[in-house]
C-alpha cells in the first residue's frame, strides 16, 4: 500500500514515547491532573447561558417578588452558580455573588492556562523527538561501509520520525491546546453573561457596594486569559 513506508513502530515509539515522557518530566503531578481535567471538560456538554438563566428565573422572580429574606436557595445543578446564589441569599447582598464568581473564574482560567501550557510544551517537543529519531537512525549505519539497504533504511526512518514529530505537534497537540483555550474563553463569556444578567435583575432588590461587575471583569481579563496562544 502507498502508506506502508510511513508506518514504523520504532519511529512512533521514539516520537510518541519521548514526547510524552519529556512532557511528564517537565510538568508536575498537579499540572498533569489539571490538564487531564481540562481535557475531559472538552468532551462534556458546554455551559449554556440561556439554560442557566432559565433555571435561575424562578429564584430571581421569587427574590424580586417576596424579598431575599423569604427565599431559600434552589440548586440548579451547576456548582459555581449554586454556591454564588447561596452566598447571595445567605448574605443578602450582590457582593458575595460577584466574589464567588470571580473566585471560580480565577480557578477555571488557572486550570485552562496550565492545560494550554502543557500541550504547547508537548507541541514544541514533538519535532525535537522527530530529530532524535533521525539521529538514532543515522547512528545505526555501519561504520565499515554504506550498504544500499542500510542507507535506505536509515534515510527512511529519519524521514518518518521527522514527519511523525511534525504531525504530532501541528495536527494533534497544538490544536488540542487551542480547543481548550477557546472553550475556556467561551465558558467564561457565557458565565459572565449570566452573572451580569443576575445583577441587573436583582440590583433593585439587593445592595451592591462593589465596583461595577463589567469593570472588574474587564480589568481581570487583561491578566487572566490564557497566554499560550502563540505556541498553538
Amino acid at each position: 500500500m502507498a502508506f506502508d513506508p510511513l508506518i514504523d513502530g520504532l519511529s512512533a515509539t521514539i516520537v510518541l514515547g519521548g514526547t510524552a515522557l519529556a512532557t511528564v518530566l517537565r510538568s508536575g503531578p498537579k499540572e498533569l491532573a489539571q490538564t487531564a481535567r481540562a481535557l475531559a471538560a472538552v468532551f462534556r456538554p458546554r455551559f449554556s447561558a440561556e439554560q442557566a438563566k432559565a433555571d435561575l428565573a424562578a429564584q430571581v422572580s421569587a427574590i424580586r417578588r417576596d424579598g431575599v429574606l423569604r427565599v431559600n436557595p434552589r440548586p440548579i445543578g451547576d456548582r459555581e452558580l449554586d454556591e454564588a446564589t447561596d452566598a447571595l441569599i445567605r448574605c443578602r447582598s450582590l457582593d458575595p455573588l460577584v466574589e464567588r464568581h470571580h473566585a471560580h473564574r480565577r480557578a477555571r482560567l488557572a486550570q485552562s492556562n496550565i492545560a494550554v501550557r502543557t500541550f504547547a510544551q508537548a507541541a514544541e517537543l514533538g519535532p525535537v523527538f522527530g530529530m532524535v529519531g533521525t539521529l538514532v537512525s543515522l547512528s545505526g549505519l555501519p561504520s565499515d561501509g554504506l550498504a544500499p539497504a542500510a542507507l535506505n533504511g536509515a534515510i527512511s526512518m529519519a524521514v518518518v520520525t521527522t514527519l511523525y514529530g511534525l504531525l504530532l505537534a501541528n495536527i494533534v497537540l497544538a490544536p488540542i491546546a487551542r480547543v481548550i483555550e477557546r472553550q475556556a474563553q467561551a465558558e467564561e463569556q457565557a458565565r459572565q453573561d449570566v452573572i451580569e444578567w443576575l445583577t441587573r435583575q436583582l440590583e433593585q432588590a439587593l445592595p451592591h457596594s462593589s465596583p461595577p461587575l463589567r469593570e472588574v471583569t474587564t480589568q481581570a481579563r487583561r491578566t487572566d486569559l490564557p497566554r499560550e496562544r502563540q505556541h498553538a
